[in-house]
């Protein structure tokens, strides 16, 4: 089951997916920054640094129990 969420640097997750440009783009690895941003690194190689306060809206895959 999938579940559209607001995403901030403090909550982004690996595999989350995210719309950029008109682009769906997953999210591979993440990277700790300072002042709580964080990089993310997509499947497609491409980077984004995104601020402590930045808001996004992002796909996850909802696990079922």
């Amino acid at each position: 089951m999938a579940s559209n969420i607001e995403v901030t640097a403090a909550t982004v997750q690996r595999g989350d997916i995210i719309q950029l440009g008109g682009n769906a783009v997953r999210v591979r690895d993440l990277f700790q920054l300072r002042q709580g941003a964080k990089q993310l690194v997509f499947d497609s190689g491409e980077l984004l640094t995104i601020h402590a306060r930045t808001r996004l809206v992002a796909v996850r895959m909802l696990r079922r129990r």
